[in-house]
């Protein structure tokens, strides 16, 4: 017999996602202990798994999945094999629909005229910026600097100098941060400077003191200088998402959160399973998070209500627990990485008005320094 923890390192499934499937009857245990609820399972139910585990990233719908492993050991194969071409088909038609959508939208890129998002490799730029008010901007943003390599446009970070301010922006998609420093004496006209993430190190491991940082931007050479020392480099000639659109959010409910019990609650809660994980990324476990009308962020997933008297604690769900209204599921690790970027012992989180909408995490104290993170889809 093999327990949980055992089968997830064998089957390629997590830990998560075999309880998920537990639940839905999908990959039944072949023992759960009653005392301690442990999860056993049989020698030959690893082969079961490891087929779910490649069902599920070819994509195919849990319904098709559970008539599979259905009839995956008997004797005649013929609902097996057609449930494996239709899936098949349904990819192949998928894909060339997506194909010929893909074929317009690049001739619709070819016949419009491009927008400015990125000032031109002769920009001048020259800031005189505090030292540990960059150093911070840097920090509440680097977590979510992109790592894909086919699009280096969000392995940086944004600086974008306009005005009196200067906005200090990275996304992987998946999240978004943004840090404002105000009172930058820039004095020229907008600037965006793509910085890329190496560089951006580099320039972070300058910033240790209380003095002030100079940064330039001559042509395609971004520099930083800061006690003595100086750290350049090109700058990319890629162009950013427009990141205004992106944090228009609409309004929700705010609710204050103490950032240690929630990472508490987020460490020993529950979590559950994305439905389809994004392409690329493996299965990630995904905390849900709910409001209730007494002012509280509850972690939802399997359990018994128990709220803390510190404003979060764990739930069965948002449709279980009195009160509950607004709900989000994101990814655990991510929302973890925000809250220790964000650098406070309390944060305001802002729900929006549908599971559908990004979750905001906000300092009470600096409304121009906050992260976003997009909403996961969730099995149940």
């Amino acid at each position: 017999m093999r327990s949980i923890g055992e089968m997830a390192r064998a089957s390629g499934l997590g830990v998560s996602a075999l309880r998920f499937y537990d639940r839905a009857g999908v990959l039944v245990p072949a023992r759960v202990d009653p005392a301690s609820g442990y999860r056993w399972y049989a020698p030959e139910q690893l082969d079961e798994a490891r087929l779910l585990a490649r069902l599920r990233r070819a994509g195919m719908p849990l319904a098709d999945i559970r008539l599979v492993l259905a009839g995956w050991s008997g004797t005649d194969t013929d609902l097996v094999r057609t449930l494996l071409q239709a899936h098949l088909r349904r990819l192949e038609r998928g894909l060339a629909e997506a194909r010929g959508e893909f074929s317009t939208l690049r001739a619709l890129l070819d016949h419009r005229e491009k927008p400015m998002t990125a000032s031109p490799a002769t920009g001048t730029v020259r800031l005189s910026l505090p030292a540990p008010a960059l150093a911070a901007a840097l920090d509440a943003v680097r977590f979510a600097v992109g790592r894909d390599p086919e699009l280096p446009m969000l392995g940086a970070v944004l600086f974008d100098v306009g005005g009196d301010a200067l906005h200090v922006v990275a996304t992987d998609r998946y999240r978004m941060a943004v840090a404002r420093l105000e009172d930058v004496a820039h004095g020229g006209s907008r600037e965006q400077i793509l910085v890329p993430a190496p560089l951006v190190d580099a320039m972070r491991a300058l910033l240790g003191g209380d003095e002030s940082a100079r940064f330039t931007v001559e042509g395609d050479q971004v520099t930083l200088e800061a006690g003595g020392r100086q750290a350049s480099g090109p700058r990319l000639a890629h162009d950013f998402p427009d990141y205004r659109r992106l944090v228009r959010l609409p309004s929700g409910r705010r609710v204050v959160v103490e950032v240690p019990a929630l990472r508490q609650a987020l460490r020993n809660g529950p979590v559950r399973v994305a439905e389809e994980p994004e392409p690329g990324r493996s299965a990630r476990d995904v905390s849900v998070l709910a409001t209730a009308d007494d002012g509280t962020v509850i972690v939802c997933g399997g359990g018994a209500p128990d709220i803390d008297a510190d404003g979060a604690g764990d739930a069965d769900g948002p449709g279980d627990v009195a009160g509950a209204g607004h709900h989000v599921g994101v990814d655990r690790e991510f929302l973890l990485e925000a809250l220790a970027a964000a650098d406070r012992d309390r944060l305001v989180l802002e729900f929006g008005p549908a599971a559908t909408a990004p979750l905001a995490i906000r300092r009470a104290d600096d409304e121009g320094t906050f992260s976003l993170l997009m909403p996961v889809r969730l099995d149940d």
